[in-house]
């Protein structure tokens, strides 16, 4: 038997990032608050840019007998067509958002923390990269910190234990399928993805600035 067999493991808390284009990144998320339910732990989610028409993605999750709490501290994603809100009021949930991880992280009384869409967050500069960080730097020994969304950046990349890459292969709408969610919802979340992709291309670059479509 060798002799790391017999000293015993000392726990500790993982980063992780879910990233990529393809669909699935909060989905997994999902999973992983399944299987951490499972085990008893307490779990805080933080979603930084869905607000109320996007949680139903978490409903299941709220109905299940863990300690789980959801914070849906978004105003939709920024920049695209239609949102009504201007970029400052973007930023300053999404400061809101970041002020709220630090808060309970610090608490101590979770095991798990979710930063749903904090990559995005990031990409269309509502948070800093200092900021997001700072976060991972000062995350306690013992907590598991998963950070989703596409566009993760490469110092978040380079600071986490795991990360997963989503890729599209296969998309389901590019055949004209909208997502199955609800009769009233079909049309509305199909036009919402599209425009999300839209604002996601545009912002951050050169082609946003005169783009009459583009808030961010």
């Amino acid at each position: 038997m060798s002799i790391e067999k017999l000293v015993p493991k000392v726990p500790r808390g993982l980063v992780v990032v879910i990233t990529g284009h393809g669909k699935g990144k909060t989905t997994t998320a999902l999973g992983i608050t399944v299987r951490a339910c499972g085990h008893g732990m307490r779990i805080c989610i933080i979603q930084f840019m869905k607000g109320d028409l996007y949680s139903g993605e978490w409903d299941g999750v709220k109905k299940m007998n863990c300690d789980i709490e959801l914070h849906a501290t978004g105003k939709g994603f920024c920049g695209i067509q239609g949102n009504p809100y201007p970029f400052s009021e973007h930023r300053r949930n999404a400061q809101d958002a970041i002020a709220l991880a630090r808060e309970k992280m610090s608490s101590g009384l979770y095991d798990l923390i979710i930063l749903d869409e904090i990559n995005n967050a990031l990409h269309l500069r509502l948070v800093d990269l200092e900021q997001v960080l700072a976060l991972i730097q000062d995350k306690p020994p013992l907590l598991h910190l998963v950070l989703t969304g596409r566009d993760a950046h490469a110092k978040v990349i380079e600071m986490a234990d795991t990360v997963s890459e989503v890729v599209e292969i296969k998309h389901a709408y590019r055949k004209g399928i909208e997502p199955e969610r609800s009769p009233f919802l079909r049309f509305q979340l199909g036009f919402l993805d599209r425009q999300r992709n839209f604002a996601l291309y545009f912002c951050g670059s050169k082609r946003s600035m005169n783009h009459p479509a583009v808030r961010c």
